[in-house]
Formats: structure tokens, C-alpha cells, sequence
């Protein structure tokens, strides 16, 4: 399962206006003043409005004057409303209303700002959500928090849908504060230095924050340096910030080498970005907007030997520290902050402190260009030409990621040919064509698709055709023969029009996606606020006067090292030579363990394993011995016999091992492995381990916890003792081990460590040879270790109320969950995990289908495997479902994965807060109910962001699903009952003659849908199954799985604000029809399971030991199967066994053991996720065997006299055995 760093918080945040200050007053300072409510008239502006009624000063929030707010002389996407705040100003949350009592609002729009009314960019939500929610009627409210706030003085809502019955229509209003700050312009050949007190800074400690904006994509923003090559340095480089630090005197040969950290990307837009820096010792912090990185820097970093002064915007007077090509920063910084100092502060005051170098001014007086955007393949700009002129000719930049696509054409008026200019795997093609001619190419340019802005100037005059691109000629090509070129048609930049135009416009290789900007046609610069007003050209599908293009690779989402590249929709990861594959490079194209090899019918060799999977190791080079038993073997670099002499406490001999995996390898391996040990070969001659009289150690070892131990092998974890010390047959009964008697012979104590919390040794340390004739000798074997505990874990699930708790599921960005089951239950949910509104669940859906569902903030989706032959089958099946940010798949043994793309723009972070495990059922007594608050009062809770607001007030649901199984004897009986503020609901009732009965009322002005289900009495106490499925006024029923029906409803197509999910008894009437009320004073005798709403799971949100605010139980609701008759067993709780951090003891655990049996009623049977249970018998079994033959080799080895003990040594220490030797002897 994937985890993620830095996750970035969901910024949606609904309040109430009652709960406004509240919340507000939470925060470290105030800024939630209205600000739209107090400006002029003036101070609003729009696209176009219907009526002098309908114009943009009618749109304040509340306000009923005029005919009630903003509407636009027509309704479509280039639409937009307009307020001007006077002066930049801190916005920190909107609202929206529609039109005051009208069929005019919208449900969505963009948010976008700008300093200046020009060159407008959109407000964003977890970097990749582009759209508000907006209204479902004219007169509620909905307010949006802004996380983080926007700093800007104008505003513009751009409407996206609307009420299809009615037209678009706003009121709006901002909150916030007023914003203060300094501001410096830089031109390019200026710059402020800082010159400070010596004795005022740590030479260990800096800070440092700005804002800057800048249209050049290179410049210099501070630079700091000493005089023995220390220097820090944060340079913009093609639209990226590096932040260069060195420390020392290393010599660095080229630029690329003083790179230490590279943030943010597309920073040449002309908006603010905001930076900060943190050193302290060698610990760094680097932000860039929201984007941070934290490292320790190289080199001896704890103290940076530099001068006292700092400049910004450039390098005045370069030494011998900038090895590298720089330019002056050409912009504006804002509230620039040096260790706490204000330095634009007392640059304005004309402190001594503060050198000004160049021109520099105190405003931000910046040019502003009008970008245009070409958001799709069916976007395009036309734009006259002016006729009789006997040149073509038209300049323009433009940035984007695609590697092709139309950038212009023209039509040749006189020799009726054409001139198309495109893009091509990222270079630039320019193609003419006319007829009776062979066409004319001409390439320049390469990687131009790099989201840096390009320049084109093309110019075609008489028989010269000339293109420069970023000021380089490209060709000149003399093609268009002795004839005059003359245009005086249409430029099409970025697409053409459908043919139904008549244009002759050609479009090979499709439309371009990404900006242009500085459109000149025949020398003459094209006004593009005209064009959007409508009174120059026309166009499709543009964003006029904002540039949208965003940087799908950061951060970056390929995992495991993966390369990330990109289009304007959508990135991509190369995965090649990282071990790992997935459209993210989330899986491990490698075993967890030999365990998983063996069982995949591999045979011994070496294998690459990936201990944890898809985490964060990487997968390492090792050896699996298969025998009966998978062995893990980790080799070491002293494998070979080690002999020491000459050594005393004051002098003593270590000696290290370095595996072939890092430490965090190792451990991962020894927690994933069922058992683990390593041999240890100690020979001694006259040298003892420890000291008799005080007990002080002669000899330890040192394993990966960094802790001495005393114990030798095949002894427990107890100080100072061997195995013969354990078994009691010492060669000196008053020792503990053989080398303690002190004996002038050859003896050793050998064995195998299999504590394995203190595996591997890491070292080994022998102080006691000096003396004469005293001698030691050790050998260390591999790590060897068998078992997977992953692999061998099983739980059975006896009954529909059995379930496994587990901690939250974190997997906010990526995740994968792979699992084992057999059944032979028709469907059954495996496990779920609930948000307040993200959801995953993965579920029987049926004997053929398995299916993974999940919503992460877009909706709910859902992909599933169908195959050919049950799984219900009691076999084994292998389930593997993974969600990423591209897509999500799902995998059931061999058959085909399926997959569900992630929408281009979309809520990214799947964000859970309940613990993982599946539904349980409920018995109903007389009288009782369960109800599911999703709106407390309905005025006070528009928005709210309590976790209970899974659906929220002002949503329209134009959809749901509803699944539960019911068993109940009573008719009539109230199953299930939604209600809304306003009047409309569905119930789900048994009638009183048996039939069950969905009833929906979506007009509070009709009577109610109603279908009816008479094939049987459903009050027969047998296990019902339900489900309905609604798609605006479409619905689909079925049950028991046989019974299905589809129906199209007249009342509506929408239920709007719901109120609450009532089960069992009604204590509330209102507006409903006779049948439900009867119904619903009756209420519901029997027992409920696996009720749920969409992805609203009420029944367990009622029996949680804490069960949450919104939900109210009355009477007597208690857990129960519903396997059981109705009534019978009423208090039975049903197995639960909970595996969160504070899980109880083993012992708590062990009914597990006793539960494996199969139930043809129920899911059942070992679903292996990462559990429990050991081969129990087998391991005490494997044990036995092992003592038997360390005890066996002991006594073998005592017998021998000290000529053979020598024999043995001098053997050892002459010939060295090969690896696979080594190998075989230790698993023989």
C-alpha cells in the first residue's frame, strides 16, 4: 500500500454564515470583512449583460434590487462577472448565489484574479482542481474557503453550467482583509545589496522570504558569497528556481555541478510566487509556493564561511565563487525579508545599510501582454488579413507541452496554395503548397514542446520564404517561383473551424493545446481584448487574456525514480531500469520474498526481491536456496575464517560486515520473514569470552540495533551464555561457555543466532589474546531467513456480521491493496474505508464480477472484472487493485485488468478518516430507528464542513445507489425513508399485503413514482436483497438478483437537499404519502444489513463504539447476523477483531485459529491481506530438527582432541570455499 509525503490539503472548506466567525476566529488573525458589499458600481463589470436590470452592480450577495442580480446578454462559457477591490487585497473565502427568485444560477464556474485586470490566472485546488461547485437555486448560499488565499485586486467568476431550465445568473461576495507589502522593480541591470553587522549573524542560521513576478525566465534573485568558495545563490533558470549552495573549497568544473535543489516551474508568468528559505546547519528548507523540499546540504555545511553582505536581483561584482553564466533578475519583489529585515523597507528609506545599484523604483509598473489560450484540439483563432498586400507575414510566442500540432495558416490568394506552419515531434515545420507544385518543407527548431516560450517571425514576400525562430534564421527558401505572394485571406492560429465554415483551412496534425502571445499579422499587433469582445475575428474555445498551461510533472508523481514527461492533458512516467512498472511506478516488478519465488515455481538461484513492495526501498540482489524450506541468503563481506592475536581491552580487534543490502533492507526482510539466524563460529585457545571474577566481557558482538550482546550462538538472548551453557554440558560445568574455561586447547562455542530483533551482526569484537599461546578465530555465516509473513496470513469470515478492523488507509496519491479469497457466497464487500466523502470499496458484486469502486472528490467510480466461470467456487482467487493519480486498474487472477483513467482535471487526494473493514448487520426491535443527519438545519448548514455533511445541502443528487438486505416477518414495515427540506423523499416500504414498495417524490407539487414489487410476500422471514440504482429520472431495480426492473420517473429527475436516512420508525410526518406514513409508524422488526447510500454506510456509522454526531439510534438496535432468523439471536454481537495500533494481545487474536470452515451462506474463507496466523505445526516442527542437529554437531565437535581441533583450523584457514559451497553448507 503506497503512503505519500507533503500531501496537499483539500482547500474546500463550506461554512455556514452562522458558523462564519466561529471557524474564522480559529485562525491567528482576522480576514473574513466582506469587501464587495461597500463598492460602487463602478467598481463591477462584465462580458455582457441581458437588461440595464440585469447588469454586474446588481450582483451583491442578498441584494434584491434590479431584477435581482447578474445575468449575461447570452448564456455560454465566455462569459464573466468582474470586480475591481480598489487595491490589492488578501481574499481568504467567496460566495455565490443565483438570481433573486428566478430559474437563474450557476452550478460551476473558474475563479480567477489578477493585479492589474490583464494577464488573469485561474485560482486552483490541489493543484489540479480548475472549478467551484456552485448553486442548485436562485437563493442559497455557498461559500468557499481559499487555502491558500489570494493576494490580488481584481476578481473574475467564469461561469461553466447553469440551470439548463434557466439562464446564467450570480450574486456574489468576497472576504478578506486589506494587504500590505513593499514592492522593488528590478529592470535587469539593478540590484540591491545588504550590507550588515558581523557580530548581528549566525554564521549557521538564515532566512529568507520574498515574492517575485517576472515575464523573463532567467535572473539572478539573491547571491551571497565568501572568499574561500562558500557562497549560497537562488537563480531562476528557464522559468525554475535553483537554489546553489557550496560550502569549502571544491572545485566545481561546470554550472550543472552547483546544483542543489531545483523548485517550481512555469515561475515567467507575470504572478506572484512566494519563497522561502531556511538554514540551519546543514538541515534546509526550500519552499516555492506550496511546493517544499527538504535536505541536508553537502560538503563540511554546518558553518558557511561568507561575507557580510547579500545582493538581490544580480551579482554586482562577481568573484571567484560564480562560476557559472547569470543574468540580473528583470521584475518585481515584494516583501523581501533577510533574517527578519526589511530590506525594500530601508532601501525606500535610503538606509546606509542598503546599496542601490541601477535604476530601481518602489512599484510595480510591470508591461502587461494579453496571452490567449488554446484549451482544446478544437480551439482556434481566426484573424483577417489585410488584402492587397503583397507579403505575408505574422510573429507571435507561444509555450506549450504537445509535441505537435497547428500553429498557423494562410491562404495564398493568387496562386491558390496554402502555407501551413506546425508543430512536429517538438520542431517546427513549415510546409507550402500549391497546386501543380511539389510541396516545400523547411524544419527548425527542437524540443519547442519544453513549456518555455518560443518565438516565431514568418515572413513570405515575392519568391523569399523566411522564418526565425528565437532569433534564429532558420531558411530561405526561394519556392514560390517569379509570382507575387499575396495574402489578404484569413490567419488561422491553432486550429481550424469545422468544415461547415467553407474554410479551406488544413489541420494535419490536429489542433494545438497550450498559449500564444505578441500576435502580430502583416506588422500590425493584434488587440486581442477586441477580439474577445467580439469586434476582431473569431474564434472557438479560447481563454483570452490568461495563460492555463500547468506542470502535470510537478511535483512529480512517477515514483521510484520514474521520469515524468508530459502533454497539456495529461503526464506520463517512464518506468524503464527503476525495477518497477505501473503507469506511476507503484509496482514492484519483483517478489517480496524467496517465499513468493518458491511459490511461483522458481528454482534456487540469485533473485532481485523488494522487500516492502511498492514502498520506498529499493529492491536488492540476493540468493534463494529452495529446498522444502525457501531460504533467504544475505551474504556479507567476512565470510571468510578471521583469526586474531595480540589483543587486550586497551587494544582490542573488531571486525565489521557490510551486506549486500542496506540497513533498512535488512530490517524490512527480518520483520517480513517468519524466522531468521545466522551462524556463528567462535574458536578460542586460551582466550575467554568474559571475565569470570567481575563478569566483565571479554568478547561481544554488536547487531543492528547497536547494542553489545554477550550471548553466543545457539543460546537465548541471555548475557554471557553459549549452548552449552544452555544444554549443561560445558567442558567446565562452572561455565557458561566452552571458551570461559581458559583451556591452552583448541575449543570453540558455534551455533546460531536466531534472535532475530538483534540480527544481522554487524560486529565483532575480541579483546582477550594477548597472552602468551592465546588465540582466537571466528567465522560468520550469511544471514539466512525462511518464512514470508505476508504471504502465510489467513482470516475466515463465518457470518455477513464478521468483520476485521484495521487502521485508517493512507494512500492519498497512490495506493494498491492485493489479496486472496475463496467463497461461496454469491456477493460480499471485502473491504471498505470510508472519508466524509472519499470512499474505496472492493466487493463481490456478484458470483462472476468483482468490483472496485472509490471516489476521491469527482464522484464515484467504479471498474469490474467479469468473468467467464464462478468465483464462488471455494478455490482461490487473487485480487490486485491499484489507484493512482493516472488511473485506476483492478486485476482478478489471469484476467485481463481493467481500468478506469483519472479525469484530466480533477480532486487528486483520496483522503480517508474511519478504520478499514466490512459491513455488519443490525436486529431492529419494536419501535426503534437509526437516523443519519446529513444536514443538522438545513439554513444553518449550507457548506457545512462537518464530517457528516457527506451530501451537501445545496448539492442537486441527480443520482445514487442504494444496496441493503433486509429479513422481517411485519407488514407493513418501513425499510428505508430519505428526506429532504424541500418536502421530496424515497421511501422503501413493505406494503401491508407484502409487496415491497420504492416510492419517490422528487416535486414537492406531484404525487409520488411508485413501483411495486408484488411476485411475493417479502414479510416471509427470508434474507432479501435490494439495490437500486437511479440516474436522474432513470431507475434501476433489483431483487434477490433475480427480480430486476427498470422505470423512468415523472416526478423529477433531482433530490435536493436531504435531510436525513431514516431506518425503522418515522417520528416525523411531513408531506409524505398514506402508504409511507402507515409504513413508517409501523417501523421495521428484524434485522438490516449492509445498508448503504451512495458511499454513506449508516449502520456502521451507528454501531462504531463512538458513533458520530450525526447519528441518533432510538430503542433497541443491536449488531446481529442477519444469517440467523429474524428475532432470534437479537444480541448476539458478531465477531470483530481489530488490528489498529492498540490491537489487543496475541491471545485475542487466536479464535482465528479455530474459525476456518466453510459457510456456502456467507463471504467467508481466508482472505489473505497481510495478517496472521503461522504454519504453526510446521515451524515447531522445523525447530525440533534444528536443535537436534546443532546438538548432534556439539557433541561431534567436544569430541575431538586438540590435534584435530587444529586440523580443523589450519583446514579452514588454507582453503576457502566458494560461495555456492558456502551456501550449501548451511542449508544442508
Amino acid at each position: 500500500m503506497g503512503s505519500v509525503a507533503g500531501a496537499v490539503l483539500k482547500t474546500l472548506l463550506l461554512l455556514s454564515t452562522q458558523n462564519w466567525n466561529r471557524v474564522i476566529a480559529g485562525n491567528s488573525y482576522d480576514c473574513d470583512e466582506p469587501l464587495v458589499s461597500a463598492l460602487s458600481p463602478a467598481s463591477f463589470s462584465s462580458s455582457s449583460e441581458l437588461s440595464s436590470s440585469h447588469g454586474p452592480g446588481f450582483a451583491r450577495l442578498n441584494r434584491r434590487d434590479g431584477a435581482g442580480g447578474w445575468s449575461p446578454l447570452v448564456s455560454n462559457k465566455y462569459q464573466w462577472l468582474q470586480i475591481d477591490l480598489g487595491e490589492r487585497m488578501e481574499i481568504t473565502a467567496v460566495a455565490t448565489q443565483g438570481g433573486y427568485g428566478s430559474s437563474n444560477w450557476v452550478t460551476s464556474y473558474l475563479l480567477m484574479f489578477s493585479d492589474s485586470g490583464r494577464n488573469w490566472k485561474q485560482y486552483r485546488q490541489e493543484d489540479s482542481i480548475w472549478g467551484f461547485s456552485g448553486n442548485a437555486n436562485a437563493d442559497s448560499v455557498v461559500y468557499y474557503r481559499l487555502q491558500p488565499s489570494i493576494k490580488a485586486r481584481f476578481l473574475r467568476f467564469i461561469p461553466l453550467e447553469w440551470n439548463p431550465r434557466g439562464r446564467i445568473g450570480m450574486r456574489i461576495e468576497v472576504f478578506g482583509c486589506a494587504y500590505r507589502s513593499e514592492v522593488v522593480d528590478l529592470d535587469g541591470k539593478s540590484s540591491l545589496v545588504y550590507r550588515f553587522d558581523q557580530n548581528s549573524l549566525s554564521p549557521i542560521k538564515d532566512v529568507i522570504s520574498l515574492k517575485f513576478k517576472t515575464m523573463q525566465s532567467d535572473g539572478i534573485l539573491l547571491h551571497r558569497e565568501g572568499q574561500n568558495g562558500d557562497h549560497i545563490t537562488l537563480d531562476l533558470r528557464r522559468g525554475k528556481l535553483f537554489l546553489l549552495i557550496n560550502s569549502g573549497e571544491t572545485k566545481l568544473p561546470s554550472a550543472h555541478t552547483l546544483i542543489n535543489l531545483t523548485l517550481g516551474s512555469l515561475l515567467d508568468d507575470q504572478h506572484w510566487h512566494s519563497v522561502l528559505i531556511q538554514r540551519l546547519g546543514r538541515q534546509v528548507n526550500f519552499t516555492v509556493d506550496e511546493h517544499r523540499h527538504r535536505f541536508h546540504a553537502q560538503g563540511e555545511f554546518s558553518y558557511l564561511d561568507l561575507d557580510y553582505e547579500i545582493s538581490f536581483g544580480g551579482i554586482p561584482a562577481p568573484g571567484k565563487s560564480v562560476s557559472f553564466p547569470h543574468k540580473n533578475f528583470h521584475g518585481c519583489l515584494e516583501n523581501l525579508f533577510y533574517n527578519g529585515v526589511d530590506i525594500i523597507d530601508l532601501a525606500k528609506q535610503q538606509k546606509p545599510e542598503i546599496i542601490t545599484m541601477g535604476n530601481v523604483s518602489f512599484s510595480c509598473s510591470q508591461s502587461q501582454s494579453v496571452p490567449v489560450t488554446f484549451l482544446s484540439p478544437r480551439s482556434y483563432l481566426a484573424l483577417p488579413g489585410f488584402s492587397g498586400e503583397d507579403e505575408l507575414s505574422a510573429t507571435f510566442q507561444f509555450r506549450t507541452w504537445n509535441k505537435a500540432g497547428l500553429l498557423l495558416f494562410s491562404e495564398l490568394q493568387l496562386v491558390s496554395g496554402g502555407l501551413l506552419l506546425f508543430l512536429n515531434d517538438g520542431k517546427l515545420k513549415l510546409n507550402l503548397y500549391q497546386p501543380g507544385k511539389l510541396p516545400s518543407d523547411i524544419t527548425a527548431g527542437v524540443g519547442l514542446n519544453d513549456g518555455q516560450w518560443h518565438s516565431i517571425s514568418l515572413s513570405a514576400k515575392r519568391n523569399h520564404l523566411s522564418v526565425v525562430v528565437d532569433g534564429q534564421v532558420a531558411s530561405v527558401a526561394s519556392s514560390l517561383g517569379s509570382e507575387q505572394t499575396y495574402s489578404g485571406g484569413t490567419y488561422y492560429f491553432g486550429g481550424c473551424p469545422d468544415n461547415s465554415f467553407g474554410s479551406k483551412c488544413k489541420n494535419p496534425l490536429g489542433g494545438f493545446q497550450g498559449c500564444m502571445r505578441l500576435i502580430s499579422v502583416s506588422n500590425k499587433v493584434v488587440d486581442l481584448i477586441s477580439v474577445q469582445q467580439g469586434s476582431l475575428g473569431n474564434f472557438s474555445d479560447l481563454q483570452i487574456d490568461s495563460c492555463g498551461i500547468t506542470d502535470r510533472c510537478l511535483p512529480n508523481y512517477c515514483e521510484h525514480g520514474g521520469e515524468c514527461s508530459q502533454s497539456w492533458n495529461t503526464f506520463h512516467c517512464n518506468c524503464a531500469n527503476t525495477g518497477y512498472a505501473g503507469a506511476t511506478c507503484h509496482n514492484s516488478i519483483y517478489e517480496q520474498s524467496c517465499e513468493s519465488y518458491k511459490h511461483r515455481g522458481n528454482t534456487s538461484g540469485f533473485y532481485y526481491i523488494d522487500t516492502d513492495g511498492s514502498g520506498p526501498l529499493e529492491p536488492f540482489l540476493l540468493y534463494c536456496n529452495m529446498t522444502e524450506t525457501a531460504w533467504t541468503v544475505i551474504q556479507h563481506n567476512g565470510s571468510d575464517l578471521t583469526r586474531v592475536r595480540n589483543t587486550n581491552p586497551e587494544n582490542p580487534h573488531a571486525g565489521f560486515f557490510e551486506y549486500v543490502a542496506s540497513t533498512e533492507q535488512l530490517q524490512a526482510t527480518i520483520n517480513l520473514a517468519d524466522h531468521c539466524e545466522q551462524e556463528l563460529t567462535y574458536y578460542c585457545k586460551k582466550s575467554r569470552l568474559a571475565n569470570k571474577p567481575d563478569g566483565r566481557p571479554l568478547s561481544w558482538w554488536v547487531g543492528r540495533t547497536n547494542e553489545t550482546q554477550t550471548y553466543w550462538g545457539g543460546s537465548l538472548p541471555d548475557p554471557q551464555k553459549c549452548t552449552c551453557g544452555l544444554e549443561g554440558n560445558c567442558i567446565d560445568s562452572q561455565y557458561y561457555c566452552n571458551c570461559d574455561a581458559d583451556r591452552n586447547e583448541w575449543t570453540n562455542d558455534t551455533g546460531f543466532l536466531s534472535y532475530k530483533e538483534h540480527l544481522p551482526v554487524r560486529k565483532i569484537v575480541v579483546t582477550d589474546t594477548g597472552r602468551p599461546h592465546s588465540e582466537a578465530a571466528y567465522k560468520l555465516g550469511p544471514l539466512l531467513c525462511r518464512g514470508d509473513r505476508s504471504f502465510w496470513n489467513s482470516a475466515s469470515f463465518n457470518t455477513e456480521a464478521s468483520y476485521l478492523h484495521f487502521p485508517t488507509f493512507h494512500g492519498e496519491l497512490s495506493a494498491d491493496v492485493s489479496f486472496f479469497f475463496k467463497t461461496t457466497a454469491s456477493s460480499g464487500v471485502f473491504l471498505e474505508n470510508l472519508g466524509i466523502t472519499d470512499f474505496i470499496r472492493i466487493e463481490l458484486r456478484s458470483p462472476a464480477v468483482v468490483t472496485f469502486s472509490f471516489d476521491v472528490g469527482n464522484g464515484p467510480f467504479e471498474i469490474s472484472v467479469q468473468s467467464p466461470t464462478h468465483f464462488n467456487d471455494n478455490q482461490w482467487h487473487h485480487v490486485k487493485v491499484e489507484r493512482n493519480m493516472k488511473e485506476a486498474t483492478i486485476q482478478v487472477d489471469q484476467l485481463l485488468p481493467k481500468t478506469q483513467p483519472a479525469p484530466t482535471d480533477g480532486h487528486v487526494l483520496l483522503q480517508l478518516n474511519s478504520q478499514l473493514f466490512v459491513e455488519i448487520s443490525a436486529y431492529f426491535g419494536s419501535g426503534s430507528s437509526v437516523i443519519y443527519n446529513f444536514q443538522e438545519n438545513y439554513s444553518l448548514s449550507k457548506n457545512s464542513s462537518s464530517h457528516a455533511a457527506s451530501f451537501h445541502g445545496d448539492m442537486k443528487l441527480s443520482r445514487e445507489m442504494i444496496k441493503f438486505s433486509f429479513r422481517t416477518a411485519r407488514a407493513p414495515s418501513l425499510l428505508l425513508y430519505v428526506s429532504s427540506f424541500y418536502k421530496e423523499y424515497l421511501s422503501v416500504i413493505i406494503a401491508k399485503n407484502g409487496s415491497l414498495q420504492i416510492r419517490y417524490k422528487l416535486n414537492r407539487y406531484q404525487e409520488p413514482d411508485v413501483v411495486n414489487f408484488d411476485f411475493k410476500n417479502m414479510a416471509d422471514g427470508q434474507l432479501h436483497h435490494v439495490e437500486i440504482n437511479r440516474e436522474e429520472g432513470v431507475l434501476f431495480v433489483e431483487i434477490d438478483d433475480n427480480a430486476r426492473r427498470q422505470v423512468h420517473l415523472s416526478s423529477g429527475t433531482e433530490l435536493s437537499a436531504i435531510k436525513s436516512l431514516v431506518l425503522g420508525r418515522i417520528s416525523e410526518y411531513s408531506d409524505i404519502d398514506q402508504e409511507t406514513a402507515l409504513a413508517g409508524a409501523q417501523g421495521f422488526l428484524g434485522c438490516l444489513s449492509a445498508v448503504q447510500l451512495s458511499h454513506v454506510a449508516p449502520l456502521k456509522a451507528a454501531l462504531q463504539p463512538s458513533h458520530p454526531a450525526p447519528v441518533t439510534i432510538s430503542g433497541h438496535v443491536t449488531e446481529s447476523s442477519c444469517v440467523s432468523q429474524a428475532g432470534t439471536d437479537a444480541t448476539s454481537r458478531e465477531r470483530t477483531h481489530s488490528f489498529a495500533d492498540h490491537s489487543g494481545t496475541r491471545d485475542d487474536r487466536e479464535p482465528l485459529a479455530n474459525a476456518i470452515r466453510s459457510d456456502s451462506a456467507v463471504i467467508g474463507g481466508l482472505i489473505a491481506v497481510v495478517i496472521f496466523i503461522l504454519l504453526c505445526i510446521a515451524a515447531i516442527a522445523v525447530r525440533i530438527y534444528q536443535q537436534k542437529r546443532l546438538y548432534k554437531r556439539n557433541e561431534a565437535k567436544r569430541s575431538e582432541n586438540v590435534d584435530s581441533a587444529e586440523a580443523v583450523l589450519k583446514s579452514e584457514l588454507n582453503i576457502q570455499s566458494a560461495v555456492n559451497e558456502n551456501q550449501k553448507e548451511y542449508f544442508f
